[in-house]
């Protein structure tokens, strides 16, 4: 993996998003539309700040969560909720918000129309994803119920997926889509986060799944 560290935390969210900004630049004048695809949590939300002011051609841009808890969008759990609130607003208004999440009792129910209108917006120009402290990333946890599949080379875009880390039931990416990425960059804050994404470089994706993006991902770090 290649390691960025910068200064301070506020540092780390504006060089980000402005990284962000230009592939996102570079992947519209390319191919007339660019995919983002983001995590969930509190952890990104300045850098969504700093990146829904950013000056380009939002209306070509697709957005798509990495994951997404099993609620409904008035949730405070709600991803989605946090993903309008802090990153579809000012200029990034315009971009076009892929569903992770429809009213159905469980995700199974709505995985295959949900994949369905992602696949057209594939494959993803910049994923952003997050780590937990137990290695995780998007809903791909250690000890989940499909956890096996969804680190298949031939997963289905999209799994359900249950841990007792999870609470709810979750819906997310598998490792076709994130690994089918062409900018890959992972934000991680602090000093455990640190020591502990340094551990996962030398697991395997079944015990820290935060490795299977790590070969092809940038790491931006702050204390």
């Amino acid at each position: 993996m290649r390691l960025i560290v910068y200064p301070s935390r506020p540092a780390l969210m504006s060089g980000l998003a402005d990284v962000i900004a230009q592939q996102l630049r570079a992947a519209i004048a390319a191919r007339g539309q660019a995919t983002l695809s983001v995590p969930g949590g509190t952890t990104p939300g300045p850098v969504f700040d700093a990146l829904s002011q950013s000056d380009l051609d939002w209306a070509k841009v697709a957005v798509v969560l990495n994951d997404e808890r099993w609620v409904p969008e008035d949730s405070p759990r709600s991803n989605t909720r946090l993903l309008r609130e802090r990153l579809v607003q000012g200029r990034a208004a315009a971009a076009q918000v892929l569903p992770l999440y429809a009213d159905a009792p469980a995700p199974e129910d709505c995985l295959a129309d949900l994949a369905a209108g992602l696949q057209p917006f594939l494959p993803i120009d910049v994923l952003l994803v997050g780590m937990g402290a137990d290695m995780h990333t998007a809903s791909l946890f250690p000890g989940a119920d499909l956890l096996s599949f969804g680190l298949a080379a031939d997963a289905p875009l999209l799994l359900p997926m249950r841990a007792d880390a999870a609470g709810e039931p979750r819906i997310t990416l598998t490792a076709p889509a994130l690994l089918g990425a062409r900018q890959c960059h992972v934000l991680i804050t602090g000093a455990e986060k640190r020591r502990v994404i340094a551990q996962a470089e030398h697991l395997s994706p079944s015990d820290a799944p935060i490795a299977l993006v790590l070969p092809q991902a940038t790491v931006h770090w702050a204390e």
